[in-house]
């Protein structure tokens, strides 16, 4: 049998959950959404957790949703608003998850945290960044936008328009800056200060750790589904630049599209 791409284990009352897809930068395929799903359900469900730790193998956290894992002639979704937006749905409730779950959700990342996966750590409920961290939510140059339009209400919406609507990418120290991390470490010493902070944590007693995750929460959820019903219809609509972005991902593959776009914003 394959490897798991999420493997699970507990330290003492932290469950950490770690993604093992390194040779793809753990991008999000729908095994390892599935297989996280139930990790983070797992976790939420035991009594014996107080802490969640989110982290991954290899040089990457997550290079965000895997575009090349879709078939061929899989993309019928984008024909109508309706289709579109219940593809996106899914999604978004997966990148929720953080957010939504009794037990609190730390974040340990290195290396690229991008589109999907950015999201995804702006809903944990901390993150600590190795100095080698690079984030950022680059799909609006494909012409597509992210389901979790959470960066505003993380680090106020003049920044997270720029880099929403630009693209661009930031290190650890910018994010720091911004409030989107709350600690950078040296990479090296990453993994060992995540769980310690962690297991820190779990000293709280769950039911305070509960009481004030949910207290702050009033108003986020439905913001970000109100967010959805923007979003949705954009990925039916056909634009100059998707096209050719999908046009050469049929041709050349992933990569080379990336490439092509990227050479246009380089200053």
């Amino acid at each position: 049998m394959p490897d798991p791409v999420v493997l699970y284990e507990m330290d003492d009352k932290v469950s950490v959950i770690t993604l093992n897809r390194p040779d793809k930068l753990n991008a999000i395929s729908p095994e390892l959404r599935l297989q996280l799903t139930d990790a983070f359900t797992r976790a939420d469900a035991d009594p014996a957790t107080s802490v969640v730790l989110l982290r991954a193998e290899g040089r990457s956290f997550c290079a965000g949703y895997d575009i090349s894992a879709r078939e061929p002639g899989t993309d019928d979704w984008r024909s109508d608003p309706t289709k579109a937006h219940d593809h996106l749905h899914p999604q978004l409730e997966f990148e929720m998850l953080p957010w939504t779950m009794k037990k609190p959700v730390i974040a340990s990342v290195q290396g690229h945290v991008m589109g999907g996966g950015c999201e995804l750590v702006m809903l944990c409920d901390l993150t600590i960044a190795a100095d080698n961290a690079m984030f950022g939510e680059p799909e609006v140059r494909l012409s597509s936008v992210g389901p979790a339009i959470v960066m505003p209400m993380i680090i106020g919406y003049k920044k997270a328009r720029e880099l929403l609507y630009f693209g661009d990418t930031i290190d650890a120290q910018a994010a720091l800056a911004l409030g989107m991390v709350n600690r950078v470490v040296p990479i090296a010493e990453l993994r060992e200060a995540s769980l310690r902070w962690a297991k820190r944590l779990s000293l709280i007693s769950p039911e305070a750790l509960y009481a004030a995750k949910r207290a702050d929460a009033a108003g986020f959820r439905t913001a970000l589904y109100a967010g959805l019903d923007v979003v949705g219809p954009l990925y039916a609509t056909k634009t100059e630049f998707g096209a050719k972005f999908r046009e050469i991902v049929a041709r050349e593959g992933v990569p080379a599209a990336v490439r092509w776009r990227a050479a246009q914003f380089r200053e």
